[in-house]
């Protein structure tokens, strides 16, 4: 793929950002990047924001059975607030391959909800593979779920949401909207499922009730592209955004193309084709969503780079395709924010995969879509981690790894 050029990064970014009243005109400052480490040598950091508080959710412990805590950052004391664990049972989150970790989303009146992959220690379990055996210790991995209770003291007691599909391998992910909307989606495989990669589904899960309770879940892939059995989704649910998942599919085994699955109200879903690769493993990648207006910036990794680009919902088509400037380095999970100037940071690792820590990279684009001078690279990122950002009031970003 060529490089794309940057009259062609300001038309994606002027779309994206004027959706939301962002675009403005050039502010000549500097915007500054914060890093922070996790809390208590933490991994897998996720973060989202409210008001002047950001929420952070990350793994701790052994990583194929350890636990999941959430802290607050808040804006004006810069501190973190005592960690509160997610999950009622020792042991049952999950942190190799590093996609399979814990997913946050903010629901109504700001309740915190949380879902991840089960461990093989995780109870309740979910339904279990005919084609494995049955006393497997994978057999039967749970997608697990989780909110904060009405106190905001603790989080209630885990449950599982998986009913009819089984073998669950890739990261699960979760999304809510301010009306008690929860979507938690995965992929995974059921008894009228072929064999193999390609007989993977996305399945999704919903609450009308602010996880109240979920209908059983449901696949939202009319066509059977199959999906990318060690890799990531990620699903977004926006005011004016509609519902989406972004997941890499798997037809053949070898067409691991990027797939953006839209729907207006999370009942059908349509198939957008974002990225394609053709490769034979694999590649353990994960992908992000944010929205913007009736637009959704989507970000995603292909082949060692990283790449984002906007979704219009009313034309039903993704803009151009930005790749992140300088040489490859084996990069990977990126995600990206917006400030208040209507700057977008997109950031990524570099050289980490399976037992490998590595880099976290980051390049700000001014509110015409311009590269700008702030950039850089940071090393330690630990073995089966990856990076977290967020905006502050004041136009900073903060990047958590």
């Amino acid at each position: 793929m060529t490089r794309p050029t940057v009259r062609l990064l300001s038309v994606l970014l002027g779309y994206a950002l004027a959706a939301t009243g962002l675009a403005s005109a050039q502010i000549e400052v500097e915007t500054k990047v914060r890093l922070l480490r996790v809390p208590d040598g933490g991994l897998q950091p996720q973060a989202l924001v409210e008001n002047e508080t950001a929420h952070l959710l990350y793994f701790q412990g052994e990583p194929a059975h350890g636990d999941l805590f959430h802290v607050r950052w808040s804006n004006t004391t810069e501190t973190f607030s005592p960690a509160i664990r997610v999950n009622n049972q020792a042991g049952s989150a999950v942190a190799m391959g590093t996609i399979r970790g814990g997913q946050i989303a903010l629901g109504q009146d700001g309740r915190v909800h949380v879902a991840w992959n089960g461990s093989s220690q995780a109870q309740p379990k979910g339904p279990k593979s005919p084609k494995m055996p049955e006393d497997n210790p994978h057999n039967g991995l749970p997608m697990l779920y989780a909110r904060l209770n009405d106190s905001g003291t603790a989080f209630e007691p885990q449950r599982n949401l998986m009913t009819r599909s089984f073998a669950l391998d890739g990261g699960g992910s979760i999304a809510a909207d301010g009306h008690g909307n929860i979507y938690v989606a995965w992929h995974a495989s059921d008894s009228e499922s072929p064999a193999g990669e390609a007989g993977r589904r996305v399945w999704l899960s919903h609450s009308r009730d602010g996880g109240k309770t979920f209908s059983p879940e449901r696949p939202i892939q009319d066509e059977r592209t199959g999906a990318c059995g060690c890799c990531g989704l990620r699903i977004l649910a926006g005011e004016e955004s509609g519902v989406f998942a972004l997941f890499r599919s798997a037809s053949r085994g070898v067409q691991r193309d990027i797939t953006l699955l839209e729907s207006d109200q999370g009942d059908r879903f349509r198939a957008h084709p974002v990225h394609p690769w053709q490769i034979g493993t694999c590649p353990m990648s994960s992908m992000s969503l944010l929205a913007s207006g009736s637009r959704v910036l989507c970000a995603w990794e292909t082949d060692g780079q990283v790449h984002f680009g906007a979704f219009d919902r009313n034309e039903k088509q993704l803009g151009p395709v930005v790749t992140a400037p300088g040489p490859r380095r084996g990069r990977k999970h990126p995600v990206m924010a917006v400030n208040t100037r209507g700057e977008l940071i997109l950031v990524w690792t570099e050289g980490t995969g399976w037992k490998l820590g590595g880099s976290v990279a980051w390049q700000v684009f001014d509110s015409a879509g311009r590269p700008t001078a702030t950039r850089g690279r940071q090393d330690g990122v630990p073995v089966w981690s990856l990076a977290a950002v967020f905006a502050r009031a004041d136009g900073s970003f903060v990047i958590v790894y």
